[in-house]
């Protein structure tokens, strides 16, 4: 399990060099040459007194930590993985599910055991969403920082707001307080580069089938021969995450190079509009092209899950069902 937690394939080759900052928000550039600084340099020994002993800071916790807070498509993910890639010594990547999902599998002891002596912990997407994750997650960053192991992180939630309007954020603010105070936030500004040079909705084909037939036969997988593809019903697919852990999704769609979607509809269930929102995340971190008939795939969250707790997450699944549908329309997003 360790050692899958590296940055997805998209961004095997990600850099600080190859980030493409908008010239109309400057906070990109700034961001890009902090998180390049935070991770070049080495961080400074903690302070000792008298016979070697580590005298005692009872003020706030030192930073150990940098969190790229911004809107979706403004280059996060990219800047993470040009982080991993440019620090040196033991380090891991993965989303924030995928590291709730080692605790689950190796006990929380067993998580420390694992990451301590990382040196550089990257966390993609991160998000509480109950407060048994936001305890584990604060635990884990205190165990591990307090041997030295520093963090980047990205979210498109201030870290001081996580939680917020999921469960009753207030019994738990002393433990969220805890785990912003370790970090530096850096604001990312800008528009969605996956929404740049396209239409603003997720492309939709009448002949599912048709379509994949012409891409299996025009598109080689990545072993060569044709594209490796699936067709299923929308409301079947949704059906079946509820039967596998959102930790598994990643093995649903290895190894595969295009999904087929018959019949999108909207949801009703907010359950399972979340389980979705997982599925789409694993799918464009491989980059998996998707057909889908009915209505877009953007626009089946109704106006009342929207306007609710899950909001960021709903329109970054969004953006990338739109990219992901129109891979041959626009350039993928850093």
């Amino acid at each position: 399990m360790a050692a899958a937690l590296v940055p997805p394939p998209q961004f095997s080759a990600a850099s600080f060099a190859s980030y493409r900052p908008d010239p109309e928000y400057p906070s990109q550039a700034a961001v890009r040459d902090a998180v390049e600084a935070f991770v070049t340099t080495t961080p400074e020994p903690a302070k000792r007194g008298l016979f070697g002993r580590k005298r005692k800071e009872p003020e706030v916790p030192a930073k150990s930590g940098v969190y790229l807070d911004g809107g979706f498509g403004v280059g996060k993910t990219h800047l993470l993985a040009a982080a991993y890639h440019a620090a040196t010594g033991r380090k891991t990547f993965g989303t924030f599910i995928e590291y709730t999902a080692l605790v689950g599998a190796l006990g929380f002891q067993g998580t420390v055991d694992l990451l301590r002596g990382t040196a550089l912990v990257c966390i993609d997407e991160f998000e509480l969403d109950d407060p048994g994750d936001t305890m584990v997650m604060t635990r884990l960053i205190k165990e591990l920082s307090e041997t030295g192991t520093r963090f980047a992180a990205t979210s498109n939630t201030p870290p001081g707001a996580l939680g917020e309007g999921r469960f009753a954020a207030q019994d738990f603010l002393r433990e969220i307080q805890a785990m912003s105070d370790r970090f530096d936030t850096m604001r990312i500004d800008g528009l969605d580069f996956r929404r740049r040079a396209v239409d603003e909705s997720a492309s939709v084909v009448d002949d599912v089938p048709g379509a994949l037939a012409a891409l299996a036969a025009s598109t080689p997988s990545g072993t060569g021969g044709p594209a490796r593809v699936t067709q299923d019903d929308f409301r079947s697919v949704v059906a079946h995450l509820a039967s596998v852990h959102p930790s598994r999704y990643v093995a649903l769609v290895d190894g595969l190079d295009a999904v087929g979607l018959t019949d999108v509809q909207a949801f009703t269930d907010q359950t399972d509009a979340l389980r979705w929102v997982a599925l789409v995340d694993r799918l464009y971190d491989a980059q998996v092209r998707i057909v889908a008939s009915g209505i877009p795939l953007d626009t089946v969250y109704p106006d009342v899950m929207l306007g609710g707790g899950y909001r960021k997450k709903y329109l970054r699944a969004a953006s990338r069902v739109v990219a992901l549908t129109r891979v041959d329309d626009a350039p993928r997003a850093s």
